[in-house]
């Protein structure tokens, strides 16, 4: 069974984006001087999904909550905590809509830096080993069963039989969630998130924490989609992704994307339907390279990513609307042992000096 709570500073939140016209006087009377920072996060707001919004005074961002009959998103492959629907910087935008089809069901109808677990080139905790119409366990989304005898598949809606016990607690400048999970199959956790923007700086941080209470040991890797979409604008020339390494492809990256020293660019601006994309070698184990910059110099938005914890593998994924750098990490926890790790975003506005020239940025 599933359920839902919030705290009455989410409820506050929720009051302020419901658009009605008395919520709608009360809030700009307690916080007027945010609607610049806001930007274009207002529409989000009119959106009928759970959310909560929060500011530090630079950054404004929208996140949706788990709901498992309201929810943005209740598809079974991405976490369901965390998903940011807009994030605004100084003018500029970060996260958004990059998907044509919405469905609340579909894997990938989701915004934001979302995350998914799963246990190496297989399939999330105990997958592998089910038998058709037995269980395994997805942390951030609950138990799901297995539906046939093949390889996972992540775009697969496998169905969930327990979601465990949500819990949001939002402030003004952080969201939190935990979600607690009991299975059949001696695995259980207590799965922990804040999504917390930093006082005085341009920076979102993910706090994580997941521990073990149950019998098995949770052996997983875990992943950030990122779903970068900065200003709205298409992937193409002007479009840099760089690395503190000098990142090799396994494969070609194709339609016009290339790797060039420690950045991957683009000589042409990609079109519907056409993806860049390859797994990426070339990093260490130190922590100090799990340090990813995506930037578009046309529009002079820019965000660094990092992490706590060292990369273990690294995909690289774009389209026209989104650029993602996919930094996996590894965890292993035993029984009562709790995993801690942290990813955080600074983001930037790039100076007239550094914009690709003949940009809007550059005039």
């Amino acid at each position: 069974m599933m359920e839902f709570t919030a705290s009455r500073a989410t409820l506050v939140a929720l009051i302020c984006l419901a658009g009605s016209t008395a919520g709608t006087a009360w809030c700009r009377s307690m916080g007027a001087a945010e609607s610049a920072s806001q930007g274009d996060c207002m529409s989000i707001g009119q959106s009928p999904y759970p959310k909560a919004s929060i500011s530090n005074g630079l950054v404004h961002a929208i996140a949706y909550l788990p709901d498992p009959k309201n929810g943005y998103y209740r598809g079974v492959r991405f976490d369901w905590s965390g998903v940011v629907a807009c994030l605004a910087y100084e003018g500029h935008t970060y996260f958004g809509v990059w998907f044509n089809h919405y469905d609340p069901y579909l894997h990938d109808s989701i915004t934001g830096p979302v995350e998914e677990f799963r246990s190496g080139q297989g399939g999330p905790l105990q997958y592998d080993q089910a038998k058709p119409g037995e269980l395994f366990v997805k942390p951030g989304v609950g138990v799901l069963r297995k539906i046939d005898g093949g390889p996972f598949q992540f775009a697969t809606p496998y169905p969930l039989v327990d979601g465990g016990r949500w819990t949001v607690n939002a402030r003004r400048e952080r969201v939190s969630f935990r979600q607690d999970l009991q299975s059949s199959l001696g695995i259980a956790y207590v799965y922990k998130k804040n999504l917390k923007l930093v006082k005085g700086q341009p920076m979102l941080v993910l706090e994580h924490e997941l521990k073990n209470t149950g019998k098995q040991v949770i052996d997983t890797e875990v992943y950030n989609h990122d779903f970068f979409v900065l200003d709205g604008a298409p992937t193409g020339p002007g479009v840099v992704v760089r690395f503190p390494f000098d990142p090799k492809a396994e494969s070609l990256l194709k339609n016009g994307a290339r790797i060039d020293g420690k950045e991957i660019v683009y000589d042409r601006e990609l079109e519907s339907g056409q993806a860049a994309y390859g797994w990426l070698t070339g990093y260490s184990s130190a922590v100090s390279d799990f340090d990813f910059i995506v930037e578009n110099r046309n529009t002079g938005a820019g965000v660094e990513e990092s992490s706590s914890l060292p990369i273990s593998r690294l995909n690289f994924w774009s389209i026209r609307t989104t650029v993602c750098p996919e930094g996996y990490v590894h965890l292993k926890i035993l029984p009562g042992q709790t995993a801690r790790w942290t990813i955080r975003y600074r983001f930037f506005s790039l100076s007239s000096d550094q914009a690709l020239p003949g940009s809007s940025m550059a005039k």
